[in-house]
């Protein structure tokens, strides 16, 4: 076991020179069978090597949300706009069209709902690999808390699913929780991307933070991030620019386009920065343009 103490403070991350790629775009993924990349080309799109994910999975813990009341009439308006639609198997199997080709990452674990004070406790699998094939999905996003009194729990069940998913070619999402006890510093995403890569991950979710280049440039898969709280339209896009610029290879955003004055304006704004490489500020004006 490696010993914390006397370790030196990581300092050279190299960040100019671009990722050693072994013959396929998406980062680390070379080595993986052909099952594996083919999932991920549909996850990222291999003209950019960055992908636009919908999260619309809040309803597992939060019920009815904002913008979300109607799965079946709110979703379908910004399906043509997103790379790839991240709900849960009841949301998918009951408000999305079996005829669309929009790839589907599958939120596969249970927490406590927001009634519960505490929902750092850890995650439970919620659906087995079998779920996944069934539904077709492309990717299977796993809950993970490091740093909380869940961790192990949340480890294990990730462990389990990247077994099951490099079993089978299926892409395993590890989505990183930030409980309330955990400050959302530098440090703490470096943690817990590098961590949870070593174990298996195929990609991460996680939060951009001061220094951003320095966690996607240690974090050996691609880095999404999330879109968090509902910001006003320019913040959320500069955040977005600021998000690709630093390394990362995507956004999934929920409330940031659904709660959004205009969620398909937000929906074209972010995807031009995403995949067209304009600025924020062209963004918010493209949507304020979009918006009239």
């Amino acid at each position: 076991m490696a010993d914390a103490q006397g370790n030196k403070k990581a300092k050279d991350y190299h960040i100019e020179t671009p990722p050693v790629q072994q013959g396929f775009f998406v980062k680390g993924a070379g080595n993986g069978d052909w099952g594996l990349k083919n999932r991920l080309s549909k996850i990222f799109n291999p003209d950019t090597g960055n992908t636009v994910m919908l999260a619309f999975d809040h309803g597992y813990i939060m019920g009815p949300t904002s913008g979300l009341e109607r799965l079946d009439i709110e979703i379908p308006k910004l399906n043509p706009y997103v790379d790839v639609l991240m709900g849960t198997r009841g949301a998918i199997r009951t408000s999305i069209d079996p005829a669309s080709s929009k790839p589907i990452c599958l939120r596969g674990t249970h927490d406590d709902s927001v009634l519960k004070d505490d929902m750092t406790l850890g995650s439970g699998l919620g659906l087995g690999i079998e779920e996944i094939i069934r539904i077709n999905a492309q990717m299977f996003a796993i809950q993970t808390f490091i740093g909380s009194d869940g961790e192990r729990d949340s480890l294990e069940v990730l462990c389990r699913a990247v077994d099951s998913g490099c079993r089978y070619g299926i892409p395993i999402l590890a989505v990183v929780a930030v409980g309330k006890q955990m400050a959302r510093t530098t440090e703490f995403f470096l943690l817990a991307t590098r961590l949870l890569a070593e174990h298996g991950a195929h990609a991460i979710k996680t939060y951009y933070c001061d220094d951003f280049e320095k966690v996607a440039a240690a974090c050996p898969v691609p880095l999404i991030v999330a879109g968090g709280k509902k910001l006003p339209e320019n913040e959320a896009l500069s955040m977005v620019y600021k998000s690709i610029q630093s390394g990362a290879r995507g956004v999934d955003m929920g409330r940031n386009i659904f709660q959004s004055i205009s969620p398909v304006a937000m929906c074209k704004a972010i995807r031009k920065i995403v995949h067209e490489g304009i600025t924020d500020k062209e963004a918010y004006e493209f949507f304020m343009e979009e918006n009239k």
